[in-house]
């Protein structure tokens, strides 16, 4: 088995994570804007390997490898793109795709989390489209990686799954990028503004003009804290964050970033035409407010879930929904007894729309 510490010399790197055993990075280069280089990271998960065979296990391999060859077999996988002011951190997602025998795979976007680079405006697109060169970098990364491990022909079957704005992302990849994954998994996507689409037209409209002239500009706008206060350890949550990575408060909203979001929300509105299986996880309920609400600990306070859903259902054909009591903005973040039927649900689902071939 080749190494996994890259293709050699001169070749792209996998390096060791800060999640720890098992989990390796590559930096996947981007060129430059007008910030200086680019990149994206690309997250690995390998889990520890089983013990070796018994003698008779051994037997019986060796008679195996005396049958004529065939073809190899697919390998399944999941590339997972985080939501806003965000970055991966979510060891047990690896675990349970690991489990059902899915290669796990997470990409830090451009300027956020283990990809921004100092001097960078955090999160800052004008265009989502500009994430393309993101995902379909992960992707060949993702395809050159499983070949090394498992031979040059193996098929590799991509899906993606995805958080918040990163479901955005991800949902417009797939409609301009027709044929190129298995299923698309969004995690309380954000598919709309909240409030309703003419709120979304008033304030495009309003933005427009300074969107031309002072991309950078910074919004006044509240520094919530909500959100990570329902997930962090350090509030009233359960998971360990990286303050560098994961701030407390959101990200400086800059107009040309909203609205490059608002048009990816135009382009919900009127219709996607996503080929694949779906999937849409999201809260029973919402709390968004300003100040904090003790709610927010079993519900979505950063989205509008009633709306997320309409706007879901507009992505393809074939869109499955649940909803989850008690669930978080990301649901996977939500208490121990949540989570377990969440991932209860997307087992259930992924062996009977992914994982049938």
């Amino acid at each position: 088995m080749a190494s996994d510490t890259g293709t050699g010399p001169g070749g792209p790197q996998w390096k060791p994570d800060i999640l720890g055993d098992g989990y390796r990075y590559l930096t996947l280069e981007l060129g430059e804007d007008d910030e200086g280089p680019v990149v994206a990271t690309l997250v690995s998960y390998t889990p520890k390997p089983p013990p070796p065979p018994s003698i008779t296990g051994r037997v019986r391999q060796l008679l195996h490898g005396l049958r004529a060859p065939v073809e190899p077999e697919p390998v399944h996988a999941v590339l997972y793109i985080h939501g806003w002011s965000d970055y991966f951190f979510q060891t047990e997602l690896a675990d349970f795709w690991a489990g059902l025998g899915v290669a796990f795979y997470a990409l830090d976007l451009r300027k956020y989390g283990r990809s921004l680079r100092p001097g960078q405006s955090e999160g800052f697109t004008l265009d989502l489209q500009e994430y393309d060169a993101d995902i379909e970098a992960a992707i060949a990364a993702i395809t050159a990686h499983i070949r090394e491990h498992r031979g040059a022909g193996t098929p590799v079957r991509i899906s993606l799954m995805a958080h918040s704005t990163g479901g955005l992302v991800a949902s417009l990849w797939a409609h301009r990028n027709p044929g190129r994954i298995e299923a698309l998994i969004l995690n309380s996507p954000w598919l709309e503004l909240g409030g309703s689409w003419v709120v979304r037209n008033a304030t495009a409209s309003l933005l427009e003009p300074l969107a031309r002239m002072r991309p950078k500009a910074r919004l006044k706008v509240p520094e919530l804290t909500n959100y990570w206060r329902s997930i962090s350890s350090e509030g009233d949550g359960e998971w360990d964050l990286d303050p560098q990575l994961r701030p407390p408060a959101s990200w400086p909203i800059r107009v040309g970033w909203i609205s490059a979001v608002l048009s990816g929300h135009a382009q919900v509105a009127r219709g996607l035409d996503i080929r694949v299986p779906i999937l849409l996880l999201a809260s029973a309920r919402s709390t968004v407010a300003v100040s904090w609400n003790e709610t927010m600990k079993t519900s979505d306070s950063v989205l509008d879930v009633n709306l997320m859903v309409q706007r879901g259902l507009l992505l393809g054909p074939q869109v499955t929904v649940y909803r989850f009591e008690n669930a978080l903005h990301d649901v996977l973040l939500s208490a121990g007894p949540v989570r377990r039927r969440v991932y209860g649900k997307l087992e259930q689902w992924a062996r009977a729309f992914l994982l049938k071939s």
